[in-house]
């Protein structure tokens, strides 16, 4: 785990752009199996989710449409929450950053890291603007 005071900067990033942190396997549990769309991030303290990842799902979700919830979990810190997060996104491997969108319960969209490295924020909100077109 890394210090608390190191990742908070991190998560506030997040949760001002409107997303709720879930700490927990029940606050996962509770937001992810739902009915309507959820746009889970996989927070880290990378440089591709401070450089690319943060700035693309905040681009993403100021779009007209976008999901009904958007939620954070982030990875070397709530392990639990984390590992409960990962399993609703099988059958893709761990990864962090990543990005997921659910529809009524249902992964309908996936971003890895490796889909985040290198590339342009504004890429990569592209992408989630194209499938929240699609399913929200």
């Amino acid at each position: 785990m890394y210090p608390e005071y190191l990742v908070a900067p991190m998560r506030q990033e997040l949760v001002d752009a409107g997303f709720e942190e879930l700490k927990s396997v029940e606050e996962v549990d509770a937001a992810i199996p739902t009915k309507g769309t959820v746009f889970v991030v996989v927070n880290s303290v990378c440089g591709c989710a401070a450089a690319n990842a943060r700035p693309a799902a905040k681009a993403a979700v100021k779009n007209e449409k976008h999901p009904d919830k958007l939620v954070t979990v982030f990875a070397g810190m709530e392990k639990d929450a984390v590992d409960k997060a990962r399993q609703y996104m099988l059958p893709y491997p761990p990864s962090s950053p990543a990005m997921a969108l659910f529809k009524d319960g249902q992964l309908v969209h996936m971003i890895e890291r490796h889909m985040i490295e290198g590339r342009p924020a504004q890429m990569i909100a592209d992408n989630l603007v194209a499938a929240f077109d699609e399913y929200c």
